[in-house]
């Protein structure tokens, strides 16, 4: 949005900033500037002077010369004084002023000869002058308050299509984007919602209009500066701060791309193996891939274990590349992390075995009707740290998968789901023994053909469990077709057995009382 507009800003400096000689582009020596533009480099000063205090020297020296309007610049000239070459001003009366000397080690260090390099020093003093002068005219303050003029009218119209292009992005992704964004989703788990990513984008935004709006301000005062004498100099130091940030940033951006392409190698990579573990456990799954010792109720959890291998595997191979993964912060935070882990995982890691361990060795899945530690309900959740039952009470009940390992787990569902052998309910009454024990048989039975869910084949049956002082103990057993409905099941079994002996005239109870013999018949009821 406003990068584009920022680089036309930086196209703007670029074609505006005064051509500098050949030798501003050597970073070595002491810079001489007129009018705070560097004209030339000093390289190397002849004798013990150093080339930054020559710099400055001539810096004095060419200035005051610069605003002699009376000084003619053609009067720069060389002179061969051996081992030297000078440069320095010819009067007219013949006499020679000496500005600096150039000897054999700066025509080395130019890579040229003493009297060409001589003479290029001169022509950049001539030159510099010159323009030091036209700039300082009256026609120049006129132009280059007509050409800032002129710019700051563009400024403006740069900020106003700005704030529009901004405003138009900002609706976009309020309306479109809500539509087109995507959740971001892992291993069937949405990890970013497209609401979040819609607020990110919004954010970003907002973020990249307020520095759109400060480069294009930044940008553009060295650019007005520049046209107004008093202020060049400060404009060239600005812009030489500019293009030094942009070199920067360009070495670094050089020095990243390495890291970048195999950070989205890694990514790619990684990604397709996310996308191939999921279909290759899905088929597992919905049986379309079968192996005789995987089972399908093994894919969700092993596909979520493979997942977060990938996902340790890919960061593994990418903490190499993630700039700053060397330095010594980074590295002490993975430190203090591994520390964290260490002293909190015993009882996790224990947790996790034990969900693994209940995982493969297929004692119950999602759906199943179990009993845990006196627990009975439906599984909820089989996750690798706890396993939630939902209890007939509507009671959700969170067990930690090391205390499930440890105690005996009832499964109401998988004999039915592995040997086709529904689960029965069971129900124990006590009878007298006046009441014939046949006809106790037939009750129970019969109560058992009145209710819904109750399997007839393999047929309910009765057997009788103790002969016990004052009465016998019968056991009903009745298979039913859905083990979920056990509770209901059994509640109405009981029911229709009452109803059962109730219609039969034959009452539940267990009698217990006394008997003197005097001579009189047993008390065994006659057979049915």
């Amino acid at each position: 949005m406003g990068l584009w507009l920022t680089g036309i800003i930086v196209v703007l400096q670029l074609l505006w900033a005064p051509p500098l000689q050949a030798a501003v582009e050597q970073p070595q020596g002491g810079v001489v500037r007129l009018g705070g533009e560097a004209i030339l480099v000093v390289q190397s000063a002849a004798g013990a002077q150093s080339p930054e205090r020559l710099a400055g020297h001539l810096s004095n020296e060419i200035t005051s010369l610069a605003e002699d309007y009376s000084f003619d610049p053609a009067r720069i000239t060389t002179k061969a004084d051996p081992p030297y070459v000078m440069v320095g001003i010819s009067n007219d009366d013949g006499t020679f002023k000496a500005l600096m000397a150039v000897d054999e080690r700066a025509a080395a260090l130019a890579k040229t000869s003493q009297s060409e390099l001589a003479k290029r020093d001169a022509r950049a003093i001539q030159t510099g002058i010159k323009r030091y002068r036209v700039q300082r005219t009256p026609g120049a303050w006129l132009r280059g308050t007509a050409i800032a003029l002129l710019v700051l009218l563009g400024y403006v119209l740069l900020l106003q299509l700005e704030r529009r292009l901004n405003q138009r992005a900002r609706r976009w992704l309020g309306i479109e984007a809500s539509r087109r964004l995507p959740d971001i989703n892992l291993a069937g788990n949405r990890l970013i919602s497209r609401v979040h990513i819609q607020r990110g984008l919004q954010l970003g935004r907002t973020a990249l209009h307020w520095a759109a709006l400060a480069a294009i301000s930044y940008l553009m005062l060295p650019l007005l500066l520049s046209f107004f004498p008093p202020t060049m100099g400060l404009a060239a130091d600005l812009r030489e701060q500019m293009l030094l940030a942009v070199e920067q940033l360009w070495n670094g951006v050089l020095n990243v791309v390495p890291n970048l392409i195999a950070l989205v190698v890694i990514g790619a990579v990684t990604t397709a193996l996310y996308k191939l573990n999921q279909r290759v456990f899905k088929a597992l799954e919905t049986e379309q891939i079968r192996f005789e010792w995987f089972y399908p109720e093994w894919a969700l959890p092993t596909a979520r274990i493979t997942t977060i291998l990938i996902t340790a595997a890919g960061l593994a191979l990418a903490l190499p590349y993630i700039p700053g993964s060397t330095s010594r912060a980074f590295q002490g935070a993975g430190v203090f992390l591994g520390i964290l882990a260490a002293l909190g995982s015993s009882a996790i890691t224990t947790n996790i075995l034990s969900g693994l361990m209940l995982i493969y060795t297929r004692g119950f899945r999602e759906g199943d009707r179990v009993e845990i530690n006196g627990i009975v309900g439906t599984v909820q959740e089989r996750a690798l740290l706890v396993t939630r039952i939902l209890t007939p009470r509507h009671e959700l009940v969170s067990i930690p998968n090391a205390m499930v390992i440890a105690n005996p787990v009832t499964n109401f569902n998988l004999a039915s789901r592995e040997l086709g052998q529904p689960v029965a309910v069971s129900a124990c009454i006590t009878i007298g023994y006046e009441v014939p024990w046949r006809q106790v048989h037939a009750l129970l039975l019969q109560a058992a053909s009145t209710v819904d869910g109750i399997c007839q084949e393999p047929a309910p049956s009765v057997v009788q469990t103790s002969l016990n002082d004052w009465h016998v103990s019968y056991e009903l057993d009745a298979r039913i077709h859905d083990a979920n409905q056990y509770r209901t099941i059994l509640s109405l079994l009981l029911a229709a057995i009452q109803d059962s002996f109730a219609d039969a005239g034959v009452e539940i109870l267990s009698p217990a009382y006394e008997v003197q013999r005097e001579g009189i018949g047993l008390t065994i009821p006659p057979r049915g």
